[in-house]
């Protein structure tokens, strides 16, 4: 029997999030809607830019905000991460504990440093621009799986991201041997444009070749079309089709297409006004294997999966809170009714 119904191994990041201006973006030299590695100086440069404004402080990193997700609609959920012996580290490290998710970090010993964090810039638009500091999870490495723990979970989720660290990308990809050999289904995020333009090698190690591929993939409509050279719809879920037995194609408020072999549906997005796309695919992914894992089918999952992005979105903020997520719950009965 599966002890989890997702395992899930990613960067460890504590978010503080911004409202800026068009103008106050352009003036920091931040890249809009993308997610830019940034150093320690850097890192300074830009809380000097926003120095005197608030920020919301939440636990953060793509895989992280998926597992929660699940967890938060009632799956049982393992994070592998890494954060240091500091303020956010143990912040981080309660952050998961409070949303019932086991980690690795409840038994390993906390090295000395400082733990990574993202500036999340919201414009108007809504649109969110990440500056990383990756920090102690830059060091991520094999020693935070939990083999018997992934050998004993359902889904196996790679963030894309790791494609950006050797010694990450090579914890993700040992943890997929052994999902492997153990039958768990394999899942992954392409997570980012700048990861395909710059680490295309490690997330295609992600993805696998024949007879070795993923079960899910996840990817929003830009990404996708980076992936695959061209902006033709038809064209890229032809291509898209055979990374993944199950490939969701988000694409904003036109909802998504799920793509399951020579199968492709429609699933329309619910109508909201978006003010923080922040978080937006994570929760996607989370809702969406959580309904997988429960029994449920693609086109149902994603269903609920858009209804819970689509409540994200609405808010500030990359994570629901539990009235939110009670709401979603209640909805996506009515919808099963």
């Amino acid at each position: 029997m599966s002890h989890f119904h997702l395992y899930a191994i990613g960067n460890a990041l504590v978010d503080s999030e911004y409202q800026v201006s068009e103008a106050q973006l352009q003036a920091m030299g931040v890249q809009k809607r993308h997610m830019t590695l940034i150093d320690a100086p850097r890192r300074a440069d830009l809380l000097a830019g926003v120095h005197g404004m608030h920020a919301r402080r939440t636990g953060g990193g793509s895989a992280a905000n998926t597992v929660v997700a699940l967890a938060q609609l009632g799956g049982k959920g393992f994070y592998s991460c890494r954060v240091a012996d500091d303020e956010l580290g143990a912040f981080y490290f309660q952050d998961l504990l409070s949303h019932g998710v086991a980690t690795n970090l409840s038994h390993d010993r906390l090295p000395v440093g400082q733990t990574g964090s993202c500036m999340v810039m919201v414009t108007p638009d809504a649109e969110r621009s990440m500056s990383t500091f990756l920090g102690a999870t830059a060091d991520l490495d094999h020693s935070a799986l939990q083999a018997k723990d992934i050998a004993k979970s359902r889904v196996y989720y790679m963030e894309g991201y790791l494609s950006a660290s050797p010694t990450g990308l090579d914890a993700a990809l040992q943890g997929r041997a052994v999902a492997r050999a153990h039958g768990v289904a394999l899942a992954a995020t392409l997570s980012d444009m700048s990861m395909i333009q710059f680490c295309r090698p490690g997330l295609e190690a992600m993805l696998g070749g024949p007879g070795d591929g993923l079960d899910y993939l996840f990817c929003n409509e830009e990404e996708a079309q980076v992936w695959c050279g061209t902006q033709d719809l038809a064209a890229v879920c032809h291509q898209l089709r055979v990374l993944a037995r199950v490939v969701c194609l988000t694409r904003s408020a036109k909802g998504c297409i799920v793509i399951e072999g020579d199968t492709q549906t429609e699933v329309p997005a619910a109508p909201v006004q978006a003010v923080d796309t922040n978080g937006a695919g994570d929760m996607f992914a989370g809702a969406f294997l959580y309904a997988v894992t429960q029994g449920h089918t693609v086109a149902q999952a994603a269903w609920l999966a858009n209804l819970a992005a689509g409540m994200v979105v609405s808010r500030y903020g990359n994570r629901l809170d539990a009235a939110e997520v009670a709401q979603v719950q209640a909805r996506f009965a009515q919808y099963l009714a």
